[in-house]
């Protein structure tokens, strides 16, 4: 509930504070007082968009504060989702600076403008006159079904799976474009891949042939030099191992006369084993390294085929080339598999369908049940105000389309007079009627404690006597199940409250400023009285106050 209200400067209010109590509130005061200026501030303090006009003071930074006192653990998940503390205490503060910035605070965290208002409507519904068309409104009547129906965990699975079936739909369509209108390209896609596939590229492949084509074109100076460094070895006449032979012989005979010398002749035999290895790969090179015409040439053709298939398909190297033929293969089988695709996408798009005709079916059940008990509420309360003939009905009826709600049509049915059969609501109620009805359908909503505080803003505009009676019952009833707080100018309306408030104006200063005070019993005696007698306290008015506030 609205605790705590806190105003500065704020269009005609200075400095205002005014704390608020449960069950049903009344406030009352001349018209101009500054009552509708109270609901703009606190509106401002729920996230409603700044009025830099409301600046009392043009050098100075407007600052509204609502407290709440919070008792709803389901409101816990909304808090905890925007990384803000759930506190039995909840402070709203909202700032605009002389430079006409705004700033917004939940328990001193900075919030965005959005999130504020998400969450101030999930705490107080402020409801003007002009309010009384959302009735008309089938957005308005669905979600208000839908709160009455507690279908909110029902609608949330739903609306999951309808997002499901539009998902597969959409996947669906795709495919269906792709087999209707992708043919071509297809056809040309399948025309490279065998271009690729019929090369039978091999990773690493280009860079082997260019090595290989570099030894095959120089074979004749590689294999004049694998001869001059063999002979140079082991053939000519100063051959290297036949001096190594001769060298290891000196130092044999050296080793008897010389003993620390006998490790020397042992590294000359390590160094004659490296160079005849040597010697044998010189061979064997010299042996393998032939110019074979006809290989050369194939293997140029197969190097020049990878080069145009490069330049042909504007690809940087050979790995790229390999990856296209590796991306034109998943595109083709996938257009080659597109019959299979669809047949499985159409599969689970009726397993979808299926699932979600049975939880709009649940809705839709849910809804039906709901309407009638509440169409009864609704008809009993509105019978009472003057309209005793009143008929109200929600409609629901099943339609072929999936919506994000689900397949119903919602229709506020409405008649005012006997033997007239109910027709929609938006064609045969009064803007009075309409008012009315708003009344009776919150007093109804109140009893599902939909919202902790609801704020009537002369509501009863227009209605009087026996009626006026009735409303301000109503609305007593209601203050027990939620606090409600009503800005009324009828007497029968705020005698029937539990805390009566009185806002006026004070000219004395420079400017006109608006307070607000808490009456007691004299006071609201002597208020009620003027209510009645047109501001003219009369004796008369006075008795009569005291037997409105004691009936």
């Amino acid at each position: 509930m609205l605790k705590q209200l806190h105003i500065s400067n704020y269009a005609l209010i200075d400095e205002l504070d005014v704390s608020l109590e449960r069950g049903f509130n009344v406030i009352t005061g001349e018209t101009g007082a500054g009552k509708s200026i109270l609901l703009g501030a606190l509106g401002f303090a729920l996230g409603d968009r700044a009025d830099t006009g409301v600046l009392n003071d043009k050098d100075k930074k407007c600052v509204v504060e609502a407290q709440f006192e919070l008792d709803d653990e389901a409101l816990r998940p909304l808090f905890e989702e925007n990384d803000l503390d759930f506190e039995p205490e909840c402070i709203f503060r909202r700032e605009l600076s002389p430079q006409k910035k705004s700033r917004a605070f939940i328990n001193d965290t900075p919030v965005a403008l959005q999130v504020m208002k998400e969450i101030g409507n999930q705490l107080v519904d402020i409801h003007s006159q002009h309010d009384s068309l959302l009735l008309t409104d089938a957005d308005f009547q669905l979600r208000l079904l839908d709160d009455i129906a507690q279908n909110g965990e029902v609608l949330a699975d739903y609306q999951t799976e309808y997002g499901n079936y539009n998902d597969i739909k959409r996947k669906l369509n795709e495919l269906n474009d792709i087999a209707t209108k992708n043919t071509a390209e297809n056809d040309y896609l399948r025309f490279q891949l065998d271009e690729l596939e019929k090369a039978d590229l091999k990773a690493g492949e280009l860079n082997d042939i260019e090595q290989t084509l570099r030894v095959m074109e120089n074979a004749e100076e590689i294999k004049t030099l694998l001869v001059t460094a063999t002979r140079l070895l082991e053939d000519s006449e100063n051959a290297v191992l036949g001096q190594m032979n001769e060298l290891a012989s000196t130092l044999h005979r050296m080793k008897a006369l010389l003993p620390d010398t006998e490790s020397l002749g042992e590294r000359i035999e390590n160094l004659k084993v490296e160079l005849k290895d040597i010697a044998y790969d010189l061979r064997r090179h010299e042996d393998e390294t032939q110019f074979d015409e006809s290989q050369l040439q194939s293997l140029q053709e197969r190097y020049d085929l990878l080069n145009r298939l490069m330049m042909k398909h504007r690809v940087g190297d050979f790995e790229a080339l390999i990856a296209l033929r590796d991306s034109l293969t998943e595109r083709v089988n996938a257009f080659e598999n597109i019959d299979e695709s669809i047949a499985k996408a159409e599969k689970e798009l009726k397993a979808s369908e299926q699932r979600l005709t049975a939880k709009a079916e649940t809705l839709h059940d849910k809804r039906c049940q709901a309407a009638h008990a509440f169409g009864e509420k609704v008809t009993a309360l509105v019978r009472q105000l003057a309209m005793p003939f009143a008929v109200f009905i929600v409609a629901v009826e099943s339609q072929n389309a999936f919506t994000a709600k689900g397949t119903d049509g919602i229709g506020f049915l409405f008649s005012a007079n006997k033997g007239i059969a109910p027709a929609d609501l938006s064609r045969v109620a009064s803007g009075g009627e309409l008012s009315r009805l708003m009344l009776s359908i919150k007093s109804a909503v109140s009893d599902y404690n939909y919202i902790p505080t609801l704020i009537f803003d002369e509501i009863d505009t227009g209605v009087s006597g026996e009626v006026a009676a009735k409303i301000g019952s109503i609305m007593r009833r209601m203050g027990q199940s939620l606090q409600l707080i009503s800005i009324t100018h009828l007497p029968q309306v705020a005698t029937q409250a539990e805390h009566h408030y009185f806002i006026y104006k004070d000219n004395d200063g420079a400017r006109t400023q608006s307070h607000i005070r808490v009456l007691q019993h004299e006071e609201r005696v002597s208020e009620i009285a003027k209510m009645l007698s047109n501001d003219k306290v009369t004796p008369e008015a006075l008795r009569a106050a005291e037997v409105l506030l004691k009936g």
